[in-house]
């Protein structure tokens, strides 16, 4: 590195896929640094099981450092990221899988009453669960938007649809959480009160 050549950590994204081209390994090591949390978040909201979003996250970066140079606008890394675990996610989804251990049903309490407020990771789980039950595409910009706060712009570019299409989408899938949500709303709101105080 060069006197002139910043650290890593305060490059653009455009300056690190350029180094990273370059062979910088310690560039590449601040993208996967920088986008693996979203990367691996999204992945997990549209499997819903944690190895196979740990297996997507890692091949995006691993088909990222092959080729760096096949993100075309170095100022769209994180698009392009979110668009390919998009896709490898869904495709994921689509293959047979044995259950793991993880996605094993929890045994419930039996001393639980079933009028008592929901605890924070109790509702937590029923949104995700509401979340996973969505078609992939609902999931896929339900994750972007809300989860990883992209703008409705980015979210389109990186799901390669239109805004219309994705606004569409969104729509979609804010009726059907509410609709699976609706009988739940009681124990939602119970579990929110107890969070506050």
């Amino acid at each position: 590195m060069t006197r002139d050549t910043p650290a890593p950590g305060q490059m653009t994204d455009a300056g690190l896929l350029e180094a990273a081209a370059a062979g910088s390994e310690a560039a590449f090591a601040e993208i996967v640094s920088r986008h693996f949390p979203p990367v691996y978040r999204l992945a997990w909201r549209i499997t819903g099981v944690a190895a196979d979003a740990e297996d997507v996250a890692q091949d995006v970066f691993v088909k990222l450092w092959r080729n760096p140079l096949q993100v075309r606008e170095a100022g769209a890394l994180k698009a392009w990221l979110m668009r390919v675990a998009s896709n490898a996610a869904i495709d994921r989804g689509r293959r047979p899988r044995q259950d793991a251990l993880e996605d094993a049903p929890d045994i419930g309490d039996p001393q639980a009453r079933p009028d008592a407020p929901l605890d924070r990771a109790e509702a937590s789980r029923l949104v995700d669960a509401s979340i996973a039950a969505l078609p992939a595409r609902q999931r896929q910009a339900v994750a972007l938007v809300y989860f990883e706060g992209m703008t409705n712009i980015e979210a389109a570019a990186a799901m390669e649809v239109t805004v219309d299409a994705l606004e569409s989408l969104l729509a979609r899938a804010r009726r059907s959480l509410r609709d699976s949500l609706s009988g739940e709303w009681r124990m939602l709101l119970g579990g929110l009160a107890e969070w506050g105080g």
